[in-house]
């Protein structure tokens, strides 16, 4: 049994953070394997009644823009709709075609033809900085520019036009709110908090922001970040969404194509690549998040064996106390015995009953392989 018959995210959770389209983000995870824990960490609150949108729509109608920014095409497409729903969607649409239209991706420039109408100029990349750049490199002294927003403010690029002399009309199409539920998104921080997770994904900024503020109401802002620092790898669909973890010292990975199916793909060569592999005992041993491989075999363990097997893992070839093991035990108290019985249950999960060897009266090592380095060198004496 190898990748190809159990998914090369077998073994490993991911954890959602998406409010839209995330049903296609987990398929894709579970396709692969994965074990996925979802929590939304936002909400999407349409605009279409809201006075502010309808107010900057028809002010834009009346007074025709030099410029303007499509971001994302789920907006873009909602900004046309509210304005049909007021009888001016005819109006915004002739004032479209008669400006620059600066259209953030090819999401968005799909988004964009599908109202009947041509992008100006559109980047490759669907980097808002590369956007950024086109409009200074104008100059943008003195023109008005109109920027549909996504759910967040984008102060950096208002006040980079605002400093270059521009007028900015802000469009603010939907906004992100918490979400109505938040005992998910607790459950996700909760399991963030203590590594109990091997990656997070992020699919837009707003929902970085509101994971991170929400952890800061319950009090677990640092051990989040802390495990997002460490072993829990964050997972970002593009630049964009990275900006509010890198701001806190988080290092993420991002697929060069900001899509859902690359950024699962970079999932399926980064987590693996950080799962630990032993020669044990004539075997190979793949320490996964909540499984091992034996052989390439798929073996889950339960979480008390996990956590046994990686207090194993970290010292190969070492012995390791049942004090030592009953620490890394979650919640064990402090019968040594909790040791014997999980170490028994992790030996049949494991199925190869010798990768583990019990040292008498001192505890228990993996049994790795002669000549495998530091970890068999240091157990030696109780070989």
């Amino acid at each position: 049994m190898d990748d190809a018959t159990h998914g090369p995210l077998a073994g490993f959770t991911v954890g959602v953070t998406a409010a839209r389209r995330a049903d296609e983000l987990i398929a894709l995870l579970r396709r692969r394997g994965a074990a996925v824990v979802h929590a939304p960490a936002l909400r999407i609150v349409p605009l279409s009644d809201d006075g502010e949108l309808m107010a900057a729509t028809k002010e834009l109608v009346d007074n025709p823009p030099d410029a303007v920014v499509a971001t994302t095409a789920i907006g873009f497409r909602g900004w046309i709709e509210a304005a049909d729903g007021w009888g001016i969607g005819e109006r915004l649409l002739e004032r479209l075609r008669t400006t620059d239209l600066l259209a953030r991706g090819p999401k968005v420039k799909g988004a964009v033809r599908a109202a009947g109408l041509v992008e100006t100029w559109s980047p490759q990349s669907e980097s808002l900085a590369e956007v950024l750049d086109r409009l200074l490199a104008g100059p943008v002294t003195g023109r008005r520019i109109a920027l549909q927003l996504h759910g967040e403010p984008l102060p950096g690029f208002v006040e980079a036009l605002r400093d270059g002399g521009a007028e900015v009309v802000p469009v603010p199409v939907y906004r992100w709110m918490p979400p109505a539920d938040l005992a998910p998104l607790d459950r996700l921080l909760d399991a963030v908090a203590v590594g109990a997770l091997d990656a997070l994904t992020f699919t837009s900024a707003p929902a970085a922001a509101s994971l991170l503020s929400r952890a800061g109401e319950r009090g677990l802002r640092e051990a989040v970040l802390a495990a997002l620092r460490g072993p829990v790898l964050a997972a970002c669909v593009g630049p964009v969404t990275a900006l509010p973890l890198q701001g806190e010292g988080v290092a993420t990975v991002q697929p060069e194509r900001f899509r859902l199916g690359p950024l699962v793909q970079l999932l399926c060569q980064e987590l693996p690549g950080r799962a630990r592999v032993l020669p044990v005992a004539g075997h190979r041993l793949e320490i996964r998040g909540h499984a091992a491989l034996v052989d390439g075999g798929l073996r889950p363990v339960p979480p008390a064996g996990m956590a046994l097997l990686n207090a194993l893992a970290r010292r190969p070839g070492w012995v390791v106390s049942r004090a030592d093991l009953l620490r890394a035990l979650p919640g064990a108290g402090r019968d040594e015995h909790a040791v014997e019985t999980a170490m028994a249950r992790l030996r049949a999960a494991l199925g190869v009953p010798n990768l583990i060897q019990t040292v008498v009266k001192r505890g228990y090592r993996l049994s790795l392989d002669p000549g495998d380095g530091e970890g068999w060198n240091g157990g030696r004496g109780v070989r």
